[in-house]
């Protein structure tokens, strides 16, 4: 059993967006937990309406390739992604498998662990705090030391919310 990482972001109705992605991905696999879900603003656009942004840890024995092809992007079109030429678009979701255990892979299609990792205090304060142990497969580097080193001023946990999906989770997500 891998221990897998998920980097959950959404700009058009996150709210919604976010814990129906985190709805679907616990009743595909096994959540082994939830990061605080961060509010942050649109990379290089402040037009575009904040993000709220987060990781999921899960178990998993699918290979990462099919983690990213066939759980997240099934669970991404169905909550009504619409990929297009600008990365940079607003999305309902973006789900991207960013580590998968000790695993270190540069193919065309997967990168592990994502090397977005080392530069978005999104993703690397969330993976720290749920595996603050972690040594980035690939680089040698300590999460805790990756995430210290990024700016944290853009980030506004959003506690009352995170709480609410953990709470959803342990109760596997009863609660309509």
């Amino acid at each position: 059993m891998a221990r897998a990482f998920i980097g959950i972001g959404s700009n058009i109705e996150p709210a919604k967006n976010v814990r129906a992605a985190i709805r679907s991905l616990a009743q595909q696999t096994r959540v082994g937990g939830i990061s605080m879900v961060y509010c942050t603003d649109a990379l290089d656009h402040p037009e575009q309406p904040p993000y709220y942004n987060c990781v999921v840890e899960i178990e998993t024995e699918t290979p990462p390739a099919e983690v990213q092809h066939d759980l997240l992007r099934p669970i991404e079109t169905s909550l009504g992604r619409k990929r297009s030429e600008d990365k940079y678009a607003p999305r309902t979701i973006d789900l991207d498998l960013i580590l998968y255990g000790d695993l270190a892979i540069d193919a065309e299609d997967i990168k592990l662990p994502d090397p977005d990792i080392l530069e978005r205090p999104f993703l690397a304060t969330p993976l720290f705090e749920l595996a603050p142990d972690l040594v980035l497969a690939g680089y040698n580097l300590r999460i805790g030391e990756i995430a210290a080193r990024l700016p944290q001023d853009t980030m506004r946990p959003m506690e009352d919310y995170t709480r609410l999906l953990r709470e959803e989770a342990s109760r596997g997500f009863d609660v309509k």
